[in-house]
C-alpha cells in the first residue's frame, strides 16, 4: 500500500492568545498550553489511536502502525497517516481536547492524500502550507459567541463571561479577580509549566535554591531604587526558507521526513541551549542575593527567585522576561549563544531581538506588542544590508520606556528621536538597530554601543560627571556638528568616546557626534541606567 495522508496542524493568533493578559502567571500558562496542544497532546492522541509514544517515529511505509510524527511542537505539527479516515479521527479527538482544555487556541488543520512511490512529499507539504493552510488562516471567520447577559460578570483579562474567581496570595494581602474558562485553564497550566521548566533547566539551575518567578515583582526589583522589567522577543532569520531549502534537497520521501525531523529537533535544541547559557551566566553572577556586573550592582528583593523567566522557548521563536537592567545584556548574550549552536543544515544560525523595558506593572500585553515591532525593525535592518552581507547577521533593537508608551514604535521614534534639519531631511538621535558583531563597513554595532556606555560610566573624562553627560545629551538634540565641537571646546575635550575602528568612521563620529544624519551617542547616554555588564 503506497497511499498515505499528510496532515499539517498550525495555530492562528497564538501571540495574542499568550500575551493578551497583563498578568505574567496567565502568560506562562497560555504558553504552556500552546506547547501541550501541538506537542504532548498530539502524542497522547496518537497513543489513543494505537500508536505508542515510543513508536511514533517509526517509518510508516514499513511499520504496522497507522501514523508517524514528522515533527511536533512550537505551534506546528506534521504527521503522516495511513489513511484519511485515521487522520480525521485524530483531528476530531485533538480538537475536542483543545476546545475543552485550552479554549482560545485556534487550530488550523489541512489534509492531503499522496502516493508514496509517485509523489514528492516535499512538494505536497509545500502546496498544503502555501495553499490550504494559508487560505484557512486568512478566510477564518472569528467566532462571535454570546458574551453574556446584562447581569453577567466578565473576566478581567479576556472580557469573556466569568465562570470562577481566582484567589491570589501575594504575601502582603489576599486578593482575587474574576476569570473566564479560558483564563481558568491558563492558570491551571501554570504549575505544569513550572515543573517542565525546572526539568528542562535542571542541569544549570538547582531547583532547591532557585525558582523561576511567577510574577514580575519577583524579577529582582529593588525597593525605592528600580522597578523595571524587560521583555525580550527573539526570532531566527529566514528559518522558513531554510526549512524549505533543506527539505527541497531531500533524495526521496523518507529522506525528506528525516531531514525535517532532524532539523526541527536541532533548532529546538539550539533555542533551549542558548537559554541555558543565559541562565548559567545569571546564576554565576548572583552572590548572596546580589547581581554583580563590571559596571555596577543591584540588590535582589527576592533571594530565591531568578531575575529571569522564559515564556516561549524551544525553537527559533523565543520570548523571555527579566529584570529591566539586565534586558539589553541578556538579549545580546542569548543571540551570541544562539549563533554558536549547530543545526543539521550546517549553516550558521542568526536571529534578531527586540527589547522593551517598562515599569514593572506596566500593561504586559502593550509592552510585548512594542517588543515584536522592535524585532521586526531589526529584521528590516538585516534585509536592508542583504547586498553587503548576503548570509545575514544578528541584530538588536530596543526601547526604554521610563514613563510609558504611546503609539507604535515608528510613531514614538518619529516624535521623540527625529529632528528636522531642513524641509527635506530629518536627523535621527537613535542609532538603533545595531549589528551584534562588528563589521568592516558598519559602525552601528553592539560592541560600539557598549564601548561608549562603558566610557561614559568609567572613562576618566566622564566617570561620575553626570552633569557633563546630560549636557552632551542636550547638545546632541540640536542636531549640529558645530554644537558638538563647541561642547568639546567648552569642556576641554579632544573628542567624544571612540567607537571600534570601522573604515575610518570612528574618528568622524568622535569629533562630530553624528554620521550621515545618525547620532552615535544618544542611545548610549539614554541606556546608561539600563545596561549592566554580566559575565566575561
Amino acid at each position: 500500500m503506497s497511499k498515505f495522508t499528510i496532515t499539517v496542524i498550525d495555530t492562528s493568533g497564538i501571540q495574542g492568545y499568550i500575551f493578551s493578559s497583563n498578568r505574567l502567571r496567565e502568560n506562562i500558562g497560555a504558553s504552556h498550553l500552546v506547547s501541550e496542544a501541538t506537542g504532548d497532546w498530539v502524542e497522547e492522541t496518537l497513543d489513543k489511536l494505537g500508536v505508542p509514544k515510543n513508536q511514533q517515529d517509526k517509518p510508516i511505509e514499513t511499520s504496522e502502525f497507522n501514523a508517524e510524527i514528522v515533527y511536533a511542537g512550537g505551534g506546528n505539527t506534521l504527521i503522516v497517516f495511513k489513511s484519511r479516515e485515521i487522520a480525521i479521527s485524530f483531528t476530531r479527538i485533538l480538537s475536542k481536547r483543545v476546545l475543552e482544555k485550552a479554549p482560545g487556541i485556534n487550530l488550523v488543520v489541512a489534509h492531503a492524500e499522496f502516493d508514496w512511490d509517485e509523489d514528492n512529499l516535499y512538494q505536497v507539504v509545500k502546496d498544503l502550507m502555501e495553499g490550504e493552510i494559508d487560505r484557512r488562516k486568512h478566510e477564518r471567520i472569528p467566532s462571535a459567541p454570546l458574551l453574556g447577559l446584562g447581569v453577567t460578570a466578565v473576566c478581567n483579562s479576556t472580557q469573556l463571561p466569568a465562570v470562577d474567581r481566582y484567589i491570589q496570595d501575594n504575601d502582603e494581602e489576599a486578593n482575587s479577580y474574576l476569570i473566564s474558562t479560558e483564563t481558568k485553564e491558563k492558570l491551571k497550566a501554570v504549575d505544569r509549566a513550572n515543573k517542565e521548566l525546572q526539568k528542562i533547566f535542571a542541569d544549570v539551575v538547582d531547583g532547591d535554591i532557585y525558582q523561576f518567578p511567577y510574577r514580575t515583582d519577583h524579577l529582582g526589583r529593588s525597593q525605592r531604587e528600580s522597578s523595571y522589567a524587560a521583555i525580550i522577543h527573539a526570532d531566527g532569520n529566514s528559518m522558513g526558507k531554510r526549512f524549505q531549502k533543506y527539505g527541497e534537497d531531500a533524495k526521496n520521501n523518507r529522506d525528506y521526513i528525516q531531514r525535517m525531523r532532524d532539523f526541527s529537533k536541532s533548532v529546538h535544541k539550539a533555542g533551549k541551549n542558548a537559554l541555558k547559557a543565559v541562565v548559567q551566566v545569571i546564576t554565576k553572577s548572583i552572590q548572596e542575593g546580589k547581581v554583580v556586573g563590571k559596571l555596577g550592582e543591584f540588590q535582589l528583593k527576592a533571594k530565591y527567585y531568578l531575575p529571569f523567566r522564559p515564556l516561549v522557548y524551544g525553537g527559533d521563536d523565543i520570548t523571555f522576561i527579566c529584570e529591566g537592567r539586565l534586558g539589553l545584556e541578556l538579549a545580546a548574550l542569548f543571540l551570541r549563544e544562539f549563533e554558536k549552536q549547530p543545526v543539521t543544515d550546517g549553516k550558521k544560525l542568526t536571529a534578531c531581538a527586540g527589547i522593551c523595558v517598562v515599569k514593572t506593572h506596566y500593561p504586559f500585553a502593550r509592552a510585548y506588542k512594542i517588543t515584536e515591532e522592535l524585532c521586526k525593525e531589526a529584521k528590516k535592518f538585516v534585509k536592508e544590508n542583504k547586498e553587503s552581507d548576503p548570509d545575514g547577521f544578528s541584530a538588536i533593537d530596543w526601547h526604554l520606556a521610563a514613563s510609558g508608551l504611546l503609539g507604535s514604535i515608528s510613531e514614538i521614534r518619529k516624535l521623540e528621536y527625529q529632528i528636522p534639519v531642513d524641509s527635506k531631511d530629518n536627523w535621527n538621535l537613535a542609532m538603533r538597530p545595531v549589528r551584534l558583531e562588528k563589521h568592516s563597513s558598519e559602525w552601528r554595532t553592539w560592541e560600539g554601543f557598549t564601548q561608549v556606555v562603558k566610557e561614559f560610566k568609567e572613562g576618566e573624562d566622564w566617570k561620575e560627571r553626570h552633569n557633563k553627560v546630560m549636557a552632551l545629551r542636550e547638545v546632541l538634540r540640536k542636531a549640529s556638528n558645530d554644537a558638538t565641537k563647541e561642547f568639546l571646546l567648552a569642556y576641554k575635550l579632544a573628542q567624544l568616546p571612540s567607537f571600534p575602528e570601522s573604515s575610518g568612521q570612528s574618528q568622524q563620529l568622535a569629533k562630530d557626534g553624528w554620521k550621515d544624519g545618525i547620532c552615535g551617542y544618544f542611545d548610549a547616554i539614554e541606556a546608561m541606567e539600563f545596561y549592566l555588564k554580566l559575565g566575561d
